[in-house]
């Protein structure tokens, strides 16, 4: 089943963020930094994330992004490219990555590896240009438009010289460690498909995240507990020239089509909060959703985050009363930690018009 929808802007309020460590910029070294903190620089604060990779299936970046949120000035760093050596893999940004980045009012700074150490056939260890990096975040402090307008600019005119950069970085890398690295003719062609045309990375990302969809649309993630194989694919579209290409992990029909992003857990009473901030993310595109469609017929979509464990018993919703709640979480012997950890994510589904279920997994 294929499902479409527009968002035209974003309204959603967080309760979930953690508490984030704060680092003067004198000492601030991206490689060092913990995976979400908070930058000063005398007036200037910032709330700053950081990938691992540039494919968003790895390391949990949207949890990262997410406990950024709540701050007014928000950066995220995402390596251009990465290459884990011949043996492994090589993943390039995505122009998608970028455009939702926008969307949700994070500048972007793309950055290069310039330090690995070697593994067996492989790299590890990968580190950015600290340097590059904090210079990036000084034009930030004197720019004055949106996240969008930065991350187009950066795009426009940065990005030839960012994949020129890590090119070098990346020979250098490979002399060092003597490990072979993917050719070169890769990011080559990479960077002649982008040119200086926008429109021309957004046509490359978008044909690689349909192919990543279509392959998703017909696998069962080990964290997925579904009751059938109801998946969907959901194409949004933006207004920022942005489309993104998501699996709806589970489908209801009824007066309105439930989109159900399910995270599972088979060992503890509920999925890591990784999981969790990664499916809310989702919820935070869902719950914005306008023109929703189901194969071209226009329907109304009801977004729901369902967290499934084998060692629950019983069922709770962010609609449930307090009471239930009680009886619930006696019934399961929560903590006092996770109890209040599913009182606040009831609180931000309540307040952003989606629905949260916490059950035992059907068999």
């Amino acid at each position: 089943m294929d499902i479409t929808g527009k968002i035209t802007g974003i309204t959603y309020k967080v309760y979930l963020t953690e508490d984030l460590q704060e680092i003067e910029i004198a000492t601030f070294d991206i490689n060092d930094a913990p995976p979400a903190c908070i930058i000063k620089d005398g007036k200037h604060t910032f709330a700053v994330s950081k990938w691992v990779s540039p494919k968003r299936t790895r390391s949990y970046p949207y949890e990262r992004v997410y406990n950024t949120l709540a701050f007014p000035r928000k950066v995220t760093v995402i390596p251009i490219v990465k290459d884990e050596g011949a043996a492994g893999d090589r993943d390039f940004v995505q122009w998608d990555t970028i455009s939702l980045m926008s969307l949700l009012d994070v500048f972007v700074i793309l950055a290069y590896y310039d330090k690995a150490k070697k593994k067996g056939k492989k790299i590890t260890n990968q580190q950015f240009n600290n340097e590059y990096i904090l210079a990036k975040i000084r034009e930030i402090e004197q720019y004055h438009s949106s996240a969008l307008h930065w991350n187009l600019k950066e795009l426009t005119d940065n990005l030839n010289h960012i994949i020129d950069r890590a090119k070098i970085a990346y020979d250098k890398i490979e002399r060092k460690t003597g490990v072979k690295l993917h050719s070169f003719d890769g990011i080559v062609k990479f960077q002649k498909r982008i040119g200086e045309d926008v429109s021309r990375f957004m046509a490359f990302s978008r044909e690689k995240a349909q192919k990543a969809q279509a392959r998703e649309y017909a696998t069962i993630q080990p964290k997925e507990r579904v009751i059938a194989l109801k998946k969907a694919k959901l194409t949004i579209n933006n207004y920022l020239g942005g489309q993104y290409f998501f699996t709806v992990d589970e489908i209801q029909l009824a007066e309105t089509v439930s989109l159900i992003e399910a995270k599972h857990s088979a060992s503890a009473l509920l999925p890591s909060k990784s999981d969790i901030k990664d499916g809310l993310l989702k919820m935070i595109l869902y719950s914005n959703l306008s023109d929703t469609k189901l194969e071209g017929v226009d329907v109304v979509c009801n977004p729901i985050l369902k967290l499934t464990s084998e060692k629950l018993k019983g069922s709770i919703s962010s609609k449930s009363s307090s009471e239930e709640l009680e009886i619930f979480f006696q019934t399961n012997h929560f903590n006092q930690v996770q109890e209040t950890f599913v009182r606040l994510l009831f609180t931000e589904a309540r307040s952003n018009n989606f629905e949260v279920k916490v059950q035992q997994a059907n068999d």
